[in-house]
């Protein structure tokens, strides 16, 4: 099924504003074939913990039995605000794969500075999501990814179908500008 032509992937991706209580979260339905044909949006807490609560909502809102993949850009959304990838994996019961960019170094120490009421939550919620691997991909970009539901190789494919250039998939690139846009105009009201 993932290798199809019209392949369907739901990418999620967000911005925000830490002087704004809630960011922008952006779902994209694309097919591999380059055609939009879905968008959601939630808005998670900026410092909470509904992320998960808000990429779940994300997927109920397009009530859509085609989406075949999920790929979201970053886990640690919006202040510290971690998404249990297990639970959507488990509650969604399709391939995801978490992408993100840079390595990130000392995650631990930034929960419990900006997070005293409940690093250890997010702490747990950060290590049950698992190993992150470096990938190449074709474009010659280096991201780092979390497979669930499909092996690396499956998930690297995937990544691959949807790339135009750079190292964003198209329906993350789009998602992740429309919450720019959206997060940006926000603030001034």
């Amino acid at each position: 099924m993932l290798s199809k032509k019209g392949v369907r992937m739901l990418g999620i991706a967000e911005s925000f504003n830490k002087e704004h209580p809630k960011s922008v979260l952006v779902g994209i339905v694309q097919r591999a074939d380059w055609i939009i044909d879905g968008l959601a949006i939630a808005f998670p807490s900026v410092g909470g913990l509904d992320a998960t609560d808000k990429v779940l909502e994300i997927y109920r809102y397009l009530d859509r039995e085609d989406i075949n993949v999920i790929c979201i850009s970053g886990v640690v959304i919006s202040w510290y605000n971690v998404i249990d990838l297990n639970r959507v994996y488990h509650e969604i019961n399709l391939p995801l794969i978490s992408l993100t960019y840079d390595r990130s170094e000392g995650l631990l120490e930034y929960f419990k500075k900006n997070c005293p009421d409940d690093w250890e939550e997010r702490w747990n919620i950060h290590i049950a999501n698992g190993e992150r691997e470096e990938v190449t991909l074709k474009t010659g970009y280096n991201v780092f990814i979390r497979p669930i539901g499909l092996t690396c190789k499956e998930a690297i494919n995937i990544l691959n179908k949807f790339l135009l250039e750079g190292r964003y998939p198209e329906p993350i690139r789009v998602a992740r500008l429309i919450a720019r846009t959206l997060a940006r105009r926000i603030t001034q009201f």
